[in-house]
């Protein structure tokens, strides 16, 4: 989890990284049998969002009835209301709130995009992110793809080109 906190600094710059009170509620609920998740509530870079606005109530309840399962996908109704509200570009690995943030014409992207994109403009190695996304999956990390599946799984499906690799 650490590494991937380091990558996710590294390749997000001097942007601000925000998440939903929601998703820190789901992280700080998983502490307790996942430690390492620890260092995600500490990054004084990751800012929390919370929200009074009944506009952002309004969309966050909409994407709730459409997802949420009890507690279940809470923190992707976060993610997918503040990419609404606020017009901004979200990270979703899960393939149905990613589809809902394109019916929405949501910019949204995913952790392989986001590590491809690295690899392009040469900020991190592909061999390098290919063990950090078997760390990732480690640590029940969704991705799709299994261990060791990195390289054959962005050239198969072009997210990389063959160029980027060497």
């Amino acid at each position: 989890m650490q590494q991937w906190l380091g990558v996710l600094r590294f390749i997000t710059r001097d942007r601000t990284v925000y998440i939903p009170d929601t998703v820190h509620r789901e992280l700080h609920n998983s502490v307790s049998y996942e430690p390492a998740i620890q260092s995600v509530l500490d990054a004084d870079w990751i800012t929390v969002h919370h929200s009074t606005d009944l506009v952002f109530a309004k969309i966050f309840a909409h994407y709730s009835d459409r997802l949420a399962v009890g507690p279940t996908n809470l923190g992707e109704c976060g993610v997918l209301a503040m990419g609404e509200f606020y017009n901004c570009e979200v990270v979703i690995d899960d393939a149905t709130p990613r589809t809902i943030a394109e019916e929405k014409e949501i910019h949204v992207t995913a952790t392989v995009p986001l590590l491809c994109q690295a690899v392009r403009e040469k900020q991190l190695t592909l061999v390098m992110v290919e063990h950090l996304a078997d760390d990732l999956l480690g640590g029940k990390y969704y991705l799709p793809f299994g261990p060791g599946g990195f390289r054959q799984h962005v050239l198969e499906n072009g997210l990389l080109d063959y160029e980027d690799t060497l």
